[in-house]
């Protein structure tokens, strides 16, 4: 399976692929962040991403504080800048938006590494299901995403899991 640990594998992918690692390097993003071990997880690196798909990038942090003066100083010149300091699942976590060109950027902070984080979980996850299934597994994903699904909820119809789709996807065996 795909090393996503590094961006190296987005440089030779498909056309977004490609277009988001010359942004990520040639704004810095990855280095201006390199304190909170970013990892840059969701549809892009696994190629279900749609028209509208942002870039997602995790890290790490336990001085929220610290983090929104650090991701303030770094990106609040983009447009759309946004950041907010919110509860999920009981866990203290910092987002932070905004807008390079034609992609928008998501930085997500929580006080877990960044490979125990579910956004990371859920992408190794998928990526092992589209493996495993052939490419029309593939295109219901992306077709169920251009209807208005979230990733998770996509994935989990197809596999008919009940209850809530992104707890049942991380105990989602995939052989």
């Amino acid at each position: 399976m795909q090393d996503f640990l590094t961006i190296d594998y987005l440089e030779h992918g498909n056309e977004i692929q490609h277009n988001v690692f010359h942004l990520l390097r040639n704004h810095h993003i990855l280095e201006k962040l390199d304190t909170y071990k970013p990892i840059v997880v969701g549809t892009i690196p696994i190629e279900i991403n749609i028209e509208n798909s942002d870039i997602d990038i995790i890290g790490e942090t336990s001085n929220f504080e610290n983090a929104t003066n650090h991701l303030t100083e770094n990106f609040s010149h983009h447009i759309e800048f946004k950041i907010d300091q919110l509860t999920n699942n009981n866990e203290t976590c910092l987002t932070c938006n905004f807008r390079i060109d034609t992609f928008e950027i998501e930085i997500y902070l929580e006080n877990k590494i960044p490979t125990e984080q579910n956004a990371y979980r859920h992408m190794l996850i998928e990526a092992k299901l589209l493996e495993k299934f052939d490419e029309s597994f593939k295109n219901k994903i992306i077709e169920l995403k251009k209807n208005g699904y979230k990733t998770e909820p996509a994935f989990a119809k197809l596999l008919e899991l009940k209850g809530n789709p992104y707890l049942a996807l991380l105990e989602y065996e995939v052989d």
